[in-house]
């Protein structure tokens, strides 16, 4: 077998992986950095493996795996609600990290993305969720909720009188308590 095929059937499941991980995995097998990276330069010009981010691969041609560059992150405003199937709209992957990146629309295999910077202390409320053969994190609905009037999204009022229906009190409570004294007003305006 040979290392690329190796590779390839080490990190094939996962929805991405970085450099380190290759280094780690090949490390045992005393195979060269060097080498290692004309491996994964030839598998990226044959397209075989995607560059997601800096130093993040993936063997996927799925767009929602674009996240996993931004660790930690999670999917919210538009993208949580269609994953979490309270919206039946296709979307573009929306990432919400609190790592200092540059935010806006961003581009994977041909399909847009948009990556949003959020504060630590803002850094809550998402859950895993199934998609396909892997795991998301994303957003609850109560969080939701709050990043659309946090990032000032619009809002389509009835959506907005289905989430209001959907969002468990003691939860937003609870989330509402963490946020600035402004925003949790706003949210508390919308939720009437």
């Amino acid at each position: 077998m040979t290392f690329t095929s190796e590779l390839r059937l080490r990190f094939e499941k996962e929805p991405a992986f970085c450099a380190r991980d290759i280094k780690t995995f090949f490390e045992r097998r005393r195979l060269s950095e060097g080498y290692q990276n004309l491996m994964v330069h030839k598998l990226l010009k044959e397209g075989k493996l995607q560059r997601i981010g800096r130093g993040v691969y993936t063997f996927r041609q799925e767009t929602q795996v674009v996240g996993f560059a931004f660790q930690p992150f999670y999917y919210g405003l538009q993208d949580a609600l269609s994953l979490r199937n309270s919206w039946e709209q296709e979307t573009v992957p929306v990432v919400i990290t609190p790592r200092k990146v540059r935010a806006g629309r961003r581009e994977f295999l041909g399909s847009n993305y948009i990556v949003r910077r959020i504060g630590r202390s803002m850094f809550f409320g998402f859950g895993m969720v199934k998609y396909g053969d892997f795991w998301l994190p994303v957003s609850d609905l109560e969080k939701t909720l709050i990043d659309f009037v946090h990032f000032r999204q619009p809002l389509p009022r009835e959506l907005a009188m289905d989430l209001k229906k959907s969002v468990r009190k003691g939860v937003m409570d609870g989330y509402l308590a963490r946020v600035p004294g402004r925003l949790a007003d706003r949210v508390r305006a919308l939720l009437g």
